[in-house]
């Protein structure tokens, strides 16, 4: 073979090489667009399903704030927040302290919410409620801000999305059918968010928890028994028969790690959010809080548990041990916040592990 004859085929060989190269390249990308587009499409469907209620700020119900309550009135308070729906906790790298995955997160759920109504029509006996308020306080889905959870989760964010916001809209249809009147207010956490590092501007949008509670609206638009409060700011004011309660996340407390914990730095947070409502004319007597997976109960602050209780990241960090519970109280016209106490939520034996 001559010396162009050689250089020709070695040319062949090389430009064959290389359309292989291309054609891999290009059946990959279409892989990835085909994906993308499946993803896209399930985003659209799921923010149709909210497209209605965006502009619908509705006003706090009326039995909220009665001209003149009767002497026996009452209203029960309880908080969901944390429940990091879809994150895996493996009780073999937790020294069997606790499991939780997708099967056992409907189970806690089942479990608080028929708590919350045992709590209150049992141990709390005699108590005629006008309703309950419903405060969901973030950190609903774990998300895939980090690389670990990105990796372990069991579902994508979008089927996470889809199958607990109907699992939401069930507990909530449970509350209804036992209360007569549910009222929803809704802040997001830190987990939710659609961005690697947290952002200030368009939190609320941007975050998974704030489609949840739009698509669970939707889903009770024609049920007068329940109403919505979704803001699109970090905090949520509530009010209930003249007393004001504030719900926020708790991410935007800095600290917690010295020896005096968690309180101090939560005290500072309270007293700055305390100046700033009293200047605009809007006291509040309890805050609310979730983040912290402690549940802390005072007349003038309540901070929540976690659905998901103790895992990996807490164990590593030698933070104190805590079951999976819930706060509950009860608000009266006459005093404000008074009876409060845990809703316990796990089952370990009904859970298998």
């Amino acid at each position: 073979m001559s010396l162009r004859g050689e250089i020709e085929e070695q040319g062949n060989v090389a430009a064959g090489a290389a359309l292989v190269k291309l054609r891999r390249e290009r059946d990959t990308a279409l892989r990835e667009v085909a994906r993308l587009r499946e993803a896209l499409e399930t985003s659209e469907r799921a923010l149709s399903l909210v497209s209605a209620a965006e502009g619908a700020e509705l006003q706090p119900p009326r039995w909220m704030s009665p001209g003149k309550p009767r002497a026996s009135a009452a209203t029960l308070m309880v908080m969901l927040s944390d429940t990091h729906f879809d994150e895996v906790v493996k009780p073999e790298e937790m020294e069997g302290l606790n499991a939780y995955n997708r099967e056992i997160a409907v189970i806690r759920l089942e479990r608080w919410a028929q708590n919350v109504v045992k709590l209150a029509r049992h141990y709390l006996a005699g108590v005629r409620y006008d309703g309950i308020i419903l405060l969901l306080g973030g950190d609903i889905f774990s998300g895939d801000i980090h690389e670990e959870l990105k990796e372990t989760n069991a579902d994508t964010m979008l089927g996470s999305l889809l199958f607990w916001s109907e699992q939401i809209a069930a507990g909530i249809d449970l509350l209804a059918g036992d209360f007569g009147k549910v009222h929803v207010a809704s802040v997001v956490g830190n987990h939710g968010r659609m961005s690697r590092k947290p952002r200030a501007k368009q939190r609320v949008r941007t975050n998974f928890d704030w489609l949840l509670a739009k698509m669970v609206e939707r889903h009770f638009s024609g049920d007068a028994r329940v109403s919505f409060q979704i803001p699109e700011s970090a905090d949520c004011l509530i009010s209930i028969y003249e007393h004001h309660h504030l719900l926020t996340h708790g991410d935007q407390v800095n600290g917690g790690g010295g020896i005096g914990g968690i309180y101090p730095p939560i005290m500072r947070l309270r007293a700055r959010k305390a100046q700033h409502h009293l200047a605009i004319g809007s006291q509040f007597s309890t805050l609310w809080l979730g983040h912290w997976h402690q549940y802390l109960s005072t007349p003038s602050l309540i901070i929540n548990g976690s659905l998901k209780g103790y895992d990996e990241y807490a164990k590593v960090s030698n933070f104190g041990f805590e079951p999976p519970q819930q706060a509950l109280a009860i608000v009266t016209p006459e005093r404000g916040l008074t009876v409060q106490a845990p809703v316990f939520c796990a089952d370990p034996k009904k859970e298998k592990w």
